[in-house]
């Protein structure tokens, strides 16, 4: 990014240095015959020294370069790296099986890895152990004064919203029930400002590190954006708005290969023959590698929903005005279960057991959808 205007050395010609290029009309007409006789040479004006900025510099690894005026808050939250966002945390439970139980539940993994006397808890509960709950954590155990002071300085230049981004995880060994957890977590880092379709803003990713019994366990890193909200477009615009397109990739391509001829495929496992969806590229059951497809019959029912209600995305509302509207986790009648909008029915009619049988929605003239159709007397 380039210094502000103020900050930039002027260039200006040596004084006094004659130039080459020209002569005085005047002496060439006075005697062209005889060879001008050549100037003394006068020293140079010394080359003025670029200007100095009294901004802050950035912090550890930059060695030393100004921060532009434009993002001196930048700089501010630099200082908050490697600073503690939480310390001497404690899990409010001991790694349980009936927690493990429900995760397994929800999360449609059955492998027997996670059951019986010598059960592990999955990896990716590791979070999960060094959360408060609804509560929170008891007094004193929460977030430190430097992650508060952080944020008050992003709420204080607009930044006012905040989405989770992404996390990642890293497992060092594995939990068994009985564990006790303790954790710390410090700011790993601030980005510069960033400019996404939600807004302009600063992504703040922290570190926790897990530990079991005193021994570290794995590391969760966690990113969010916190960021001004853009400014919200016109009614007309926005209910023009596309559907965000699905993310295809070599995993889950077969799946869109059948929306694409108004089949919903199901992975089967080729070893276990159990079904499995979303698509995976390993059976989470056996492990196996190899599957085929079984087309789903398009019954089923809702099995759990909720209603979105904000943040507005008309491109989900079937009115365009963005919302409010009903996003489900239908069970289909071969045992799996699919997230998708129900339609058919108001938002407030739906309700967990409506029976609902599979549409292909077209959302414009490039994507076509799975949705599910309820009916009210359904």
């Amino acid at each position: 990014m380039s210094a502000p205007e103020s900050a930039r050395p002027e260039l200006r010609r040596a004084e006094s240095l004659p130039d080459p290029g020209r002569t005085k009309p005047a002496a060439a007409e006075a005697d062209r015959s005889k060879p001008a006789a050549p100037e003394p040479c006068r020293p140079a004006s010394p080359a003025p020294e670029p200007a100095r900025s009294t901004l802050p510099t950035a912090g550890p690894g930059t060695a030393g370069r100004p921060v532009p005026e434009a993002d001196r808050l930048y700089a501010l939250l630099r200082g908050y790296e490697g600073r503690a966002a939480a310390t001497g945390g404690s899990g409010r439970d001991p790694v349980n099986l009936p927690m493990i139980r429900h995760w397994c539940e929800a999360m449609g993994d059955a492998s027997p890895a996670y059951r019986g006397p010598d059960a592990t808890a999955p990896p990716t509960m590791l979070q999960a152990w060094t959360m408060g709950g609804l509560s929170g954590h008891p007094a004193g155990a929460g977030r430190s004064a430097a992650y508060d002071e952080m944020f008050a300085l992003l709420d204080g230049a607009g930044c006012t919203s905040v989405v989770a981004t992404d996390c990642e995880q890293e497992y060092l060994r594995p939990l068994r029930p009985g564990d006790r957890i303790t954790f710390d977590t410090v700011i790993e880092s601030v980005s510069p400002r960033k400019t996404t379709a939600l807004g302009t803003g600063y992504f703040v990713t922290t570190r926790t590190d897990v530990r079991a019994d005193g021994e570290l366990a794995g590391t969760h890193r966690f990113r969010i954006l916190k960021y001004r909200p853009a400014q919200r477009k016109k009614d007309a615009e926005r209910k023009k708005t596309a559907r965000p397109r699905p993310v295809v990739n070599r995993d889950n391509a077969g799946f869109w290969d059948g929306v694409a001829e108004h089949r919903l495929l199901i992975q089967r496992c080729t070893d276990c023959a159990s079904l499995r969806f979303p698509w995976l590229p390993g059976c989470n059951t056996c492990g196996g590698a190899e599957w085929d497809t079984v087309e789903a019959s398009g019954e089923g029912t809702v099995f759990s929903h909720v209603v979105m209600h904000h943040p507005s995305f008309p491109a989900f509302a079937p009115e365009g005005d963005g919302g409010p509207y009903a996003v489900a986790l239908v069970e289909l009648a071969e045992g799996v279960r699919i997230v998708s909008n129900v339609i058919g029915v108001p938002y407030d009619r739906v309700r967990v057991g409506m029976p609902v049988h599979l549409e292909f929605l077209v959302a414009d003239p490039e994507l076509e959808l799975p949705v599910f159709r309820a009916s009210e007397s359904g």
